[in-house]
């Protein structure tokens, strides 16, 4: 497992790679999901009580870090 961003991580051997909260079996793209679809913070750690506040500010973070990259135009 290697962390990729504050609390978030990957493993190949779990939701094929894709970039988790904290080891757990939550992706981001779970989390980022809920809140496109109107989900408040609370309403999101009340769905999955496994998670922290703090996670969900990860994930937020992480996708713009993510989107915050040049393309290439080759």
């Amino acid at each position: 497992m290697a962390y990729v961003a504050e609390r978030i991580t990957t493993d190949p051997e779990q939701c094929g790679g894709r970039p988790c909260i904290r080891g757990m079996r939550i992706r981001v793209t779970d989390v980022l999901a809920l809140l496109a679809n109107g989900l408040a913070l609370d309403q999101i750690l009340e769905e999955m009580p496994d998670l922290e506040p703090e996670d969900i500010r990860a994930s937020l973070r992480y996708a713009g870090q993510r989107m915050n990259r040049p393309i290439s135009t080759d």
